[in-house]
């Protein structure tokens, strides 16, 4: 039989990262076993859906890469399925309309509440004749006695009683369909196998299961996450800053990396920590995901990105760089090869948004001198170095890295200094600050024309120093 599981995200807000872990795992399992992925949108609570959330999360599984094999499909197209559903489980005495008002609902939870009893409706119109003309509710006849149990793949067997699960109410007085309904009518038609989520949901999985079987249908294998908790141990929320999935990718995060961090949230193989997205469908188990919460680490995931930043295609990390570039007023077009830039900022950012802000100097000339590195480097004693180094660029013409390293060379050689004394100089003339990727490589990627400039303004800098000595 071939394994189908979904991804059934409600469009109330972004995607974020706890369902982005659930959306991997099921695409995992659906991949490693050569089934199907579903994307299911489930949109039925109507002032709540919106369309820009539906885009965000569909832009969110695209960015990471989540292909999906059918969908997506929308619950607010299926209503007439589910009234057809509902109809039939009246037909077989298995549904009821309900008409108690919201005074009665309320004073039923009141006394449970004062008597410490878990509050549940009393089956008050199970055996009333309620006018179908008149305002009503459609509640599910949950069955009274017995036990409902969950062979769950990664908890285990969980019991539930059925005297402890009320007759839910399986569509609204507006005549749109819950929650516990809608989803087992859709995980039934779409031939779902495997349902992968989180486990806030484990106490619906009784009331779905009770309605499986009350319409006679195969029950799927139940797979119910640990919940992700944020650094400080409480479970992950806005406040522990971006847990959207997008925001990642707005702060410069690659989306192999947000993967592989989500793949390490309650799964290991062995001691690896690196997978490769291959590698995650071939090692990927299910059974394997551990039951206990996991616990959010925000510099774990930044090593991560960096680790991928470092190994990665430079064409790869300068087309996700491009835009952060662009976000700074910089056209990449307008200067350097952005693929050259990445080879030589590769290893010195965390992020895209740090590799972009520490390349600007590439393409555009900088505000202000670093403080601390004009301080300590663009001295009276420098401007000797620098206008010698001036003198020999300006008349340079092998623009190479190799040529301009030599030229460093030589002029320090002339001087009789060391060659750190002319080359930092040189590069917080040039990049503003004290740090940079090589001197050759930096002075080729500036270029010619902007090198001038900027040591002409160093220049000027050291002058108004010595004047006000």
């Amino acid at each position: 039989m071939t394994k189908r599981t979904r991804f059934a995200p409600s469009p109330t807000g972004y995607l974020h990262v706890g369902g982005a872990r659930t959306a991997l795992f099921s695409w995992l399992f659906a991949r490693k076993h050569g089934g199907q992925f579903v994307l299911r949108i489930e949109d039925t609570d109507l002032e709540r859906s919106t369309a820009e959330s539906v885009n965000a999360i569909l832009e969110g599984m695209t960015w990471l890469g989540l292909e999906y094999d059918e969908g997506p499909f929308y619950q607010t197209h299926r209503f007439e399925r589910y009234n057809e559903v509902i109809g039939r489980l009246i037909d077989k005495g298995l549904a009821y309309r309900c008409n108690c008002s919201k005074e009665r609902l309320d004073e039923l939870r009141e006394t449970a509440m004062a008597n410490k009893e878990k509050p549940r409706y009393d089956g008050h119109c199970r055996d009333k004749h309620v006018d179908p003309n008149e305002p009503h509710v459609i509640r599910f006849c949950n069955p009274i006695d017995g036990s409902v149990v969950v062979d769950d793949m990664v908890r285990g067997r969980v019991v539930f009683n059925n005297e402890g699960l009320d007759d839910l109410i399986i569509r609204r007085t507006d005549g749109s369909p819950t929650y516990n309904l809608t989803v087992v009518v859709d995980d039934h038609d779409m031939g779902i196998t495997h349902v992968v989520r989180g486990d806030d949901h484990i106490n619906n999985t009784p009331r779905q299961i009770n309605i499986f079987k009350a319409m006679g249908w195969e029950l799927p294998k139940f797979v119910h996450l640990p919940m992700i908790l944020g650094d400080d141990g409480a479970r992950l929320s806005k406040r522990h800053g971006a847990v959207s999935v997008m925001q990642y990718m707005e702060d410069g995060f690659l989306p192999e990396a947000l993967l592989n961090y989500l793949v390490r949230l309650g799964w290991s193989h062995g001691d690896q920590e690196v997978f490769s997205t291959e590698e995650m469908i071939q090692l990927f188990n299910v059974e394997d995901v551990n039951k206990a919460a996991s616990s959010f680490n925000t510099e774990k995931l930044l090593w991560l990105n960096q680790h991928y930043i470092k190994e990665s295609d430079p064409h790869h990390i300068a087309h996700l760089l491009s835009p952060h570039m662009g976000r700074l007023g910089i056209d990449p077009t307008e200067g350097p090869n952005l693929v050259e830039v990445v080879k030589a900022q590769q290893e010195r950012a965390k992020t895209l948004v740090e590799m972009a802000e520490i390349s600007a100097f590439f393409y555009k000339d900088f505000g202000e001198f670093d403080e601390t590195a004009a301080k300590k480097n663009l001295r009276p004693v420098a401007r000797e170095p620098l206008e010698r180094m001036r003198t020999a660029l300006e008349a340079q013409e092998d623009w190479t890295g190799e040529a301009l390293h030599k030229l460093v060379q030589d002029v320090s050689e002339e001087l009789e200094l060391k060659m750190g004394k002319v080359a930092q100089p040189l590069r917080v003339a040039v990049v503003g600050r004290a740090a940079s990727p090589g001197i050759d490589v930096t002075l080729e990627l500036v270029g010619k024309a902007a090198c001038l400039r900027r040591i002409d303004k160093a220049l000027e800098f050291i002058a108004q120093r010595e004047a006000s000595a």
